[in-house]
């Protein structure tokens, strides 16, 4: 019993990042997008955006793949 309530507290904490995760990602395309119309945007500034953007991307993967793992039939 206390297995699967670990494991449910584990998929809850999963979704909660997942959750949080799937935000920023949002936000920093909206920041992304204000940045690119702007002729006075830093360039290393927006690299490091763009980078960390993928970054939250590959892991809202990895999280989605633990949630739901492939069913190889």
């Amino acid at each position: 019993m206390s297995d699967e309530s670990d494991l449910q507290k584990e998929q809850d904490a999963l979704r909660k990042k997942l959750e949080d995760l799937t935000l920023e990602h949002r936000d920093l395309d909206e920041l992304l997008t204000l940045a690119s119309g702007s002729p006075s945007v830093d360039m290393l500034q927006f690299q490091r955006l763009k980078k960390r953007k993928l970054a939250i991307k590959d892991e809202i993967r990895k999280i989605h793949s633990r949630i739901l793992p492939d069913i190889i039939a």
